[in-house]
């Protein structure tokens, strides 16, 4: 088979071996924050983006919400142009250093990757990060600068959301000024995602991308406390990006749980992961996390809280899941991550109360068996209590890890916008309001690949308020002309499908976000 000129022997390919994905020993990365895994050299990323069999039929890519063209990113990373291969991950995709290291690819791309059939799966993530650290490590010059539309939006929200939105704004030439609560800006991949997962570095990195391209950003500002959606319409912006999340912690909902020592992971997480100065005030009081913690949950926030416990020296930390493993939601590289650490695991098993001291603090949790019987309405296999099973676990702290919902006060205080009976914000598939200007995307939880298909439409419907002009979203393949006009000739570009880009205020093309010149490529 030829792909782009190139011979591909797919026979030799499946005998190529996985390449080992270094990380840091698990005894020395539980005394520090920094990111547990290592990633590829060129040399090993090479190899390992060799192993991808270039099959026609690309099952990885219609797998990725985004559709990135992995197979074609991944052959231009073989050929030693990393460059290139951040290039065709940034047409799809607005932070692939960020998807690389966070989406759970193994439901996702390399989940479905032939190769995985008979040998591990092509590292199809650290693949991507690679990619964009090395584009990212070696940037050499800023590109053009978008022409002026003339138009002010606003983003409310300065985490994946609203950084994606703005990052999408900007290149069409408006002036994006974003809002957020917050002393920094990054959201929730600063004040959610530990560093040992995602370095801070990478979220300033994708901030300082950004101020590069003329977005504003104020820190410290709670729309629907501080100003208003009607403010700033009156200040004179066109249009308002609603991308504040879900930072609510959910509740159990048990006696105790308002003693202390019973916190929620945004709270935890917050407070352990990032130094005071990037904390307000009232979350600056270090906290004692004490010898023995349970975790409630089972997603990739409850691996964050279980992980966090470790480093902060919890010489005992208990995951408590009230379905069995296989249930579980969250990645199962989290999983094996915190066992190496020396996380415990206790499945099928629901708190039922909160304990008290001598002290009112924390001692203990009561928990109840759970038995798996059939299928609830999410298709998982359904928890049921076990008469007679309840038994007591000793705690020093007990974090609540079960999902988060929105904040009510800034719907309430937006005239023309509704709210859902979860707090979301009613809106169209392309994320418009029952108000002319507001478009809406939630992100919370990490925001995985769906989340960010899903967000997509509605930051380019801000766009279509503000220009009235339309998004090419059925584009036929790039053609050689269109490849010089972006900056792109001789890359390639989505050759089994077509290249998502769109036209610019002044009729020229525009690439998604970042290219290698970091900015908006224009011919």
């Amino acid at each position: 088979m030829t792909t782009e000129g190139v011979a591909v022997d797919r026979k030799q390919r499946l005998k190529i071996p996985p390449q080992p994905i270094p990380k840091q020993p698990a005894e020395v990365r539980i005394h520090n924050w920094e990111e547990v895994c290592l990633g590829f050299d060129l040399a090993s990323a090479r190899l390992e983006a060799n192993r991808c069999i270039q099959c026609p039929a690309a099952p990885c890519v219609k797998a990725c919400p985004l559709h990135n063209d992995i197979p074609g990113a991944l052959l231009k990373i073989e050929q030693g142009d990393p460059w290139a291969g951040a290039d065709i991950f940034r047409l799809t995709s607005p932070m692939p250093e960020v998807c690389g290291r966070l989406c759970p690819q193994e439901r996702l791309c390399e989940g479905s990757c032939v190769v995985g059939r008979k040998s591990r799966p092509v590292a199809i993530g650290r693949l991507e990060a690679f990619a964009a650290d090395f584009a990212q490590g070696h940037e050499t010059s800023t590109g053009k600068a978008p022409v002026p539309s003339g138009r002010r939006v606003v983003v409310v929200g300065a985490g994946p959301a609203g950084l994606a939105a703005a990052e999408h704004l900007a290149v069409r030439g408006h002036a994006v000024t974003v809002l957020d609560a917050w002393p920094q800006p990054g959201g929730l991949l600063r004040y959610g995602i530990p560093g040992f997962k995602l370095a801070k570095a990478r979220v300033d990195d994708l901030v300082d991308r950004l101020v590069r391209l003329g977005v504003e950003f104020r820190s410290g500002v709670r729309v629907g406390t501080d100003v208003t959606v009607d403010s700033l319409f009156e200040e004179g912006f066109d249009a308002v990006f609603l991308g504040h999340g879900a930072d609510e912690g959910n509740r159990l909902g048990i006696p105790g749980e308002e003693l202390d020592g019973v916190h929620g992971a945004g709270d935890f997480l917050v407070r352990l992961n990032l130094s005071p100065g990037d904390l307000p005030p009232f979350l600056r009081q270090p906290l004692q996390v004490g010898e023995r913690v349970v975790v409630i949950g089972g997603g990739d926030t409850a691996m964050d809280c279980v992980r966090s416990a470790v480093r902060a020296g919890a010489k005992e930390v208990l995951c408590v899941y009230r379905r069995s493993e296989r249930e579980m939601g969250g990645r199962q590289e989290e999983r094996q991550n915190a066992r190496e650490e020396g996380v415990k695991f206790l499945f099928q098993a629901v708190p039922v109360e909160v304990l008290a001291g001598p002290d009112e603090r924390v001692r203990a949790v009561r928990i109840q068996r759970m038995e798996m019987q059939s299928g609830d309405e999410s298709g998982r296999a359904r928890p049921v209590p076990v008469a007679g099973s309840e038994t007591e676990i000793a705690a020093d702290m007990l974090v609540v890890a079960i999902g988060y919902g929105v904040e009510a006060s800034l719907v309430a205080a937006t005239s023309g916008v509704e709210a859902t009976a979860r707090g979301t914000v009613v809106a169209g598939q392309d994320g418009a309001t029952g108000r002319p200007g507001v478009c809406w995307r939630l992100c919370a939880g990490g925001g995985s690949g769906r989340d960010r298909d899903r967000r997509r439409p509605s930051r380019r419907r801000c766009d279509r308020s503000l220009s009235g002009e339309h998004l090419v979203q059925a584009a036929p393949p790039i053609t050689t002309h269109e490849r010089r006009t972006l900056g792109l000739a001789g890359r390639t570009l989505n050759p089994r499908g077509r290249a998502a880009f769109w036209t610019g205020s002044d009729g020229a093309a525009c690439a998604a976000p970042w290219t290698r010149s970091g900015g908006c490529a224009r011919g």
